[in-house]
């Protein structure tokens, strides 16, 4: 069972990192974000954002998640970056999703580009997604909603958290999961 699981794991790590993201995928990934309710409005109350137009998830015990990124400053590219998860806990499945994280000023941008930059397991994200979801943190709490459809983000408990707002669009795949991780970023200026 282990040799299965780590074969597994190691196959999802590596068809996740081989992929190439083309250009029109980030377009798309923003043009969605701009689009879904709440989201559109941190493009103008920040300084920057980093967009992952697809973060590939799956996991059998043991999970992780690999997704490859562009740092925007002031609507131009000053970087790339990866995002690696590894969980630990109750999960079965895959999926794929795109995230961005807006950053609401210098400070908070500084932040993640410095090197190496971690969110902890009780970051969270709002889910812009069709359908019912809820979710519980680490941190402490958790949270409930439902929204119509994929460009509705109807969520009143929204604003920064440490200088930066995190959102995802679930692109398709089935998980289950109860899980601790974090979720880890490197950043390589342009």
């Amino acid at each position: 069972m282990k040799t299965l699981l780590r074969a597994t794991l190691l196959f999802v790590m590596a068809s996740l990192s081989s992929q190439s993201v083309l250009a029109d995928e980030y377009d798309d990934a923003i043009n969605s974000f701009r689009q879904a309710g709440e989201s559109s409005a941190y493009f103008d109350k920040s300084i920057g954002y980093a967009v992952f137009p697809t973060i590939g998830k799956g996991g059998i015990g043991i999970g992780g998640a690999h997704g490859s990124g562009r740092v925007y400053k002031d609507g131009e590219v000053i970087g790339t970056s990866t995002m690696t998860q590894l969980t630990i806990g109750f999960q079965l499945g895959g999926e794929a999703f795109s995230q961005i994280i807006f950053f609401e000023n210098e400070a908070a941008l500084d932040n993640f580009t410095s090197g190496n930059f971690e969110f902890s397991a009780d970051a969270s994200a709002v889910a812009i997604t069709a359908g019912a979801h809820a979710s519980a943190n680490t941190g402490g709490g958790a949270t409930a909603g439902i929204s119509g459809g994929k460009n509705d983000a109807d969520n009143k408990s929204l604003g920064f958290r440490k200088g930066m707002a995190i959102f995802t669009i679930a692109k398709g795949g089935l998980m289950y999961q109860a899980t601790l991780g974090g979720q880890k970023y490197s950043y390589d200026p342009l």
